[in-house]
């Protein structure tokens, strides 16, 4: 049976070359880092190289670059130290509905520390209104945290504008840019980003290793506690395996591979889109074609069969998609992203599907995939008729 995987937005395959600098660096680079004998000066030189390539490609300064677990420990480190640091100015604190859960999370355990936290909407293309958050901005917000692009609908936020916005006020800015990082062009310094979060695995690179960037003037205490690592501000012996395997990835994504992702991403969905049409499929797109947004996800809404129904019959046929968020898998939650651009009571929430696109992906791929959502459909219709 044929297998394609479809589902890159919750984790990806580890790229070749990423593999064998990770076996290279276990094998003949085991040295603690923070040792200062030969073996830990040549781990932390390692680990000094992979720092300056992280940077380099978000217009950073090296020591701004914390190593973490991943997306989720960066964003609960940037929301609730920033939150803690700074409560003395002020209790507010400004997201959008359809955060990643690791950031609602950590919202909400500030809320029962009794943060104020506003929640902005998002309309139907996925987006918020930067008039509603102008509106919310006061002297007692500390923190704007904001993602980059939607892990379920591929929205991109108007990151650049929200930075401008902030640029003379106190509150920091955060950004979870777990599935932009690796796609979008991203500057820190032009865009006026304090804190952003990215995770590995997200492209092609080893899970459980991501980084928070941290402007060198906002200041937090470390959210992990113990040893002095990554200049106090991250305790833990770095993994200076992944951390190289981390660097590597990075380094396979240049500005032009990622705009030829983009545009190959883009055109598989002008491919679903047709076939779909041509097989007169009654769906539509959840969300917008808009050529700025995140292009490797597609999140389509196929008009009378549930989500479950269509991720089984879909993995039978040796298919990888989703319902939604890989992190919320196995919820019995219904798409918070979903329910916030199309209301509670939308058949879309539990009749749609994340179709995510990554480098391997081919044509072939999606005429697969095309060819068995008509099976299905077909097939569908003529139990529902017996």
């Amino acid at each position: 049976m044929r297998r394609v995987y479809l589902d890159n937005a919750a984790t990806t395959p580890t790229a070749a070359e990423v593999v064998d600098v990770i076996s290279d660096q276990l094998t003949n680079n085991w040295g603690n880092a923070s040792s200062l004998h030969g073996f830990g000066r040549q781990a932390r030189a390692k680990l000094d190289e992979a720092r300056h390539v992280i940077a380099q490609s978000i217009n950073a300064e090296d020591e701004e670059i914390i190593f973490t677990s991943g997306g989720t420990e960066s964003n609960n480190t940037a929301i609730t130290e920033v939150a803690l640091r700074n409560k003395s100015k002020g209790n507010k604190i400004i997201t959008t509905k359809i955060e990643h859960p690791s950031v609602l999370k950590s919202m909400n355990r500030l809320e029962k520390m009794g943060f104020e936290v506003v929640y902005l909407d998002v309309d139907q293309n996925g987006l918020i209104s930067l008039d509603q958050f102008k509106q919310e901005l006061d002297d007692q917000t500390i923190l704007v945290s904001i993602m980059m692009g939607n892990n379920e609908v591929g929205s991109h936020m108007p990151i650049q504008e929200i930075g401008e916005i902030l640029k003379d006020h106190q509150a920091v800015f955060h950004t979870d840019a777990v599935q932009a990082y690796g796609l979008l062009d991203i500057d820190v310094k032009r865009d006026k980003i304090d804190l952003l979060s990215t995770s590995a695995h997200k492209l092609n690179g080893p899970k459980m290793m991501g980084f928070l960037y941290k402007n060198s003037t906002v200041n937090f205490d470390s959210f992990i506690v113990g040893g002095e690592q990554e200049d106090k501000r991250r305790a833990g012996t770095e993994n200076v395996a992944n951390i190289a395997g981390f660097a590597k990835a990075a380094s396979l994504l240049s500005e032009d591979k990622k705009q030829e992702l983009q545009t190959r991403y883009a055109g598989f969905k002008q491919q679903i889109i047709q076939t779909l049409n041509d097989n007169e499929i009654d769906f539509e797109i959840n969300g917008s074609l808009d050529s700025n947004n995140l292009q490797h996800v597609f999140n389509i809404w196929l008009k009378g069969v549930s989500t479950y129904v269509m991720q089984t019959n879909l993995d039978l046929a040796g298919i990888a998609i989703s319902g939604g968020s890989a992190c919320t898998a196995g919820s019995l939650e219904p798409s918070h992203v979903l329910t916030a651009m199309y209301g509670a009571d939308s058949p879309r929430i539990g009749e749609s599907i994340r179709i995510s696109f990554g480098k391997h992906t081919t044509s072939e791929d999606i005429d697969y995939l095309c060819d068995q959502i008509v099976l299905i459909e077909d097939r569908l219709k003529k139990m529902a008729k017996m």
